[in-house]
């Protein structure tokens, strides 16, 4: 690798990456902010938000990563146009291909890194946020109480919380267990906390009455408690096993898919095939500033045009992808547009450069004979 290479390829990578943090950054600050409930209304620690939050992570940066690298490249290329390095370079004898081998170098690592979160980190962080959170939402739904809310914790069992102090603990409890419906339990107490035990979760409660009314003999019994203990195991019965998601799904499992009617499930093969694509946008999104900036001759006014006319056609090719994708989830036919979409800039870079290669050969053959 050449400096002129380094150069240019050093600028745009810093750029992307740049581009690339505080876009995904921003992004993830705004859906992390949808997980505050779970620490504010629901009494989970901070340790599970910051985890919780680490796993959406990377579907943003799946996303933000191809924008990034298109927006680094364009930078760095208008960059040189408008100071006129690349009018330097170009009086120099750099060819075409060599101005357009750093932008495709930046799109090549982008294309790595997506194949590395497409094929595997992507799954692994929705496999391990959707278990977790299917977790909390059954195995935890005792833990789950809301302040001023009746919650119904299963069909037996209501909670009622007046609020919580600072320490995150209970005050002003209200529990009604039906579980005999013959005999039902009404407790009242001051305070009380959760706590997560081996045997399921309990509710210990403080300063309360426990009232216990018979209905076949119409007798209320009453039990005044400084402690007590409630057994909130009977929440454990919801269901262990759910379905994963095609998001969720190695490449492996969408490689052979699962049969519906005889046919593959059409969800799981366009997820193999959007798996398999995405990644190439990097590529194309590095390819699209080179294809509308380096051809045509210099423009002491500017380069605005160009630049605009990039944007328009990476916005129309973001547009076209989600609709080529929605299509494909219905019908196989649109599975190959997909992949022609995420090239079409690749593609038309590499004709554009062998073009220029093949009309610069006979230029080429008649200097060296000169030499000679």
């Amino acid at each position: 690798m050449n400096r002129l290479t380094l150069y240019v390829l050093r600028q745009a990578v810093m750029v992307a990456l740049s581009v690339g943090v505080i876009f995904s950054a921003a992004v993830w600050l705004l859906q992390s902010l949808r997980l505050i409930d779970l620490i504010v209304n629901r009494g989970l620690s901070i340790g599970l938000f910051f985890y919780l939050a680490i796993l959406i992570l990377p579907r943003f940066v799946d996303v933000v990563l191809p924008i990034a690298i298109f927006t680094g490249v364009l930078f760095v290329y208008a960059k040189l146009i408008a100071e006129s390095e690349l009018v330097v370079m170009r009086a120099s004898g750099v060819s075409q291909r060599a101005l357009a081998k750093p932008a495709l170098l930046v799109g090549l690592i982008g294309m790595i890194i997506l194949y590395s979160m497409s094929l595997y980190f992507l799954p692994t962080a929705n496999r391990a946020f959707k278990d977790l959170q299917f977790e909390i939402r059954n195995k935890f739904a005792a833990v789950l109480v809301q302040e001023g809310v009746f919650n119904t914790i299963s069909d037996t069992l209501m909670v009622y919380v007046k609020q919580r102090d600072t320490n995150g603990d209970l005050v002003g409890l209200l529990i009604q267990n039906t579980s005999d419906k013959d005999k039902p339990i009404t407790i009242s107490a001051e305070r009380g906390a959760i706590a997560e035990t081996d045997d399921g979760p309990r509710i210990l409660l403080v300063n309360g009455i426990r009232q216990q009314f018979d209905r076949e003999t119409g007798k209320l019994s009453s039990l005044t408690f400084q402690k007590y203990t409630l057994d909130l195991s009977e929440v454990k019965d919801a269901a262990e096993i759910r379905d994963r998601q095609p998001d969720e799904r190695y490449i492996d499992e969408l490689i052979a898919p699962r049969l519906i009617n005889g046919k593959p499930d059409q969800a799981l093969v366009t997820e193999l095939h959007m798996r398999l694509a995405g990644p190439l946008a990097a590529l194309s999104m590095a390819a699209l500033p080179i294809l509308c900036l380096l051809p045509g001759e210099f423009n002491r006014r500017g380069q605005s045009r160009r630049i605009f006319l990039a944007v328009a056609i990476a916005l129309a090719i973001e547009i076209v992808d989600v609709g080529f994708k929605n299509l494909a989830g219905r019908t196989p036919v649109a599975i190959p547009l997909i992949y022609l979409n995420a090239l079409a800039p690749f593609l038309a870079l590499l004709w554009l450069l062998w073009r220029d290669r093949a009309r610069d050969l006979p230029l080429l053959a008649t200097r060296a004979a000169r030499a000679r």
